[in-house]
């Protein structure tokens, strides 16, 4: 069932489209942060638009990007990790609100992904894509909400459901799935478990400030909402991000052939860390690249962001590499590792020409 929603949200992306094309000059920290985010040879010194024959990606942590799509800004999730970890990652909910995004997709509405969407569409007028339950959590962050929502469903759609829109010149797909979660040792298609050695360095290196326990610590209620996966497509380059990987074999296998049956990616952004590589190491991270088949892949949620918790990226190279090998040769992506911090922020990692 496809449903073809978000003409509002669409209708005020194209006029912020055009107001770039037009050469209106924005603010100087706009310019700034964009020249920060997506390269100085990139952004209009005088107006902050960014070239729009290059898709510019810049990992802001977990499962965060910042996103310059052939010449629109956006951003995939929403929250800088400030929790356990003030300042591992080298960037602030102010800094991802002075890009003057038109939109943040949401992937799931934990607080690890949206929980400074609030803060940063009200600073910023960006609209904020996702589910029902996603849009009313956001829209409760902050007093007064003035930003737009564009609800996809809600938490009881069923898994497999697309939702189709545009953001002024891209196409977007978004197709409803599954969050991580633990499951039965698969000994057909499963991967032996794999257990990341954690890392507390970055809480003894950036302890938390108050501010951020007081803003980050009610978010951790939040919910889930439902899992949403993106596809954008602009003439020349597609795009595939989910900030989860479920257990779509045991519990949605229908999902895979709606995930195969996407327009041709060229890049997929996909979280690699989840509750089921306790038990099935990386093997549904694995399906979903197995069915979406893009020319490269790019891991995500696998860094330091909860020390403790989590582990640095370069403890899942080797388990990630090993999984990907179980893929014929003939379908199997290039791998592009990010590895925490050295990473982050840093545009020319990712940056293609359209």
């Amino acid at each position: 069932m496809v449903s073809r929603r978000g003409v509002l949200g669409g209708g005020v992306l194209v006029a912020l489209g055009e107001a770039a094309a037009s050469g209106a000059p924005v603010e100087p920290r706009t310019v700034a942060a964009r020249q920060r985010f997506f390269g100085a040879d990139l952004v209009d010194p005088s107006t902050g638009a960014v070239r729009p024959d290059r898709v510019v990606l810049s990992w802001v942590g977990c499962a965060t990007y910042a996103v310059a799509f052939g010449g629109t800004v956006l951003l995939l999730d929403a929250w800088v990790p400030r929790l356990s970890s003030a300042g591992y990652v080298p960037a602030t909910a102010q800094d991802l609100a002075d890009l003057r995004p038109a939109a943040i997709l949401i992937g799931h509405g934990h607080f690890d992904h949206a929980g400074a969407a609030g803060r940063i569409a009200q600073a910023s007028g960006a609209v904020v894509y996702g589910t029902a339950e996603h849009c009313a959590t956001i829209r409760g962050q902050v007093p007064d909400p003035s930003f737009g929502t564009v609800a996809f469903g809600d938490a009881g759609t069923a898994p497999g459901h697309i939702h189709e829109f545009g953001l002024g010149d891209i196409e977007v797909t978004a197709v409803r799935h599954l969050h991580s979660g633990p499951t039965a040792p698969d000994r057909a298609n499963g991967s032996p478990p794999f257990f990341p050695i954690p890392d507390l360095c970055a809480i003894a290196e950036h302890p938390p400030t108050l501010d951020d326990l007081r803003v980050g610590l009610p978010r951790l209620r939040d919910e889930e909402g439902g899992c949403l996966l993106y596809q954008l497509r602009v003439p020349g380059f597609s795009l595939v991000w989910h900030d989860s990987a479920g257990p779509l074999i045991d519990k949605a296998p229908h999902v895979l052939d709606v995930l195969a049956g996407l327009a041709p990616t060229d890049l997929q952004v996909g979280a690699i860390q989840g509750f089921n590589q306790l038990t099935n190491g990386l093997r549904d991270p694995r399906t979903y690249i197995e069915a979406i088949r893009p020319h490269l892949f790019v891991p995500a949620h696998h860094d330091n962001w909860l020390p403790g918790f989590t582990a640095p990226a370069a403890t899942y190279d080797r388990a990630l590499r090993a999984e990907l090998d179980r893929i014929p040769s003939e379908h199997r992506p290039e791998l592009r590792p990010l590895l925490d911090p050295a990473d982050y922020i840093t545009p020319a990692r990712l940056t293609f020409s359209i």
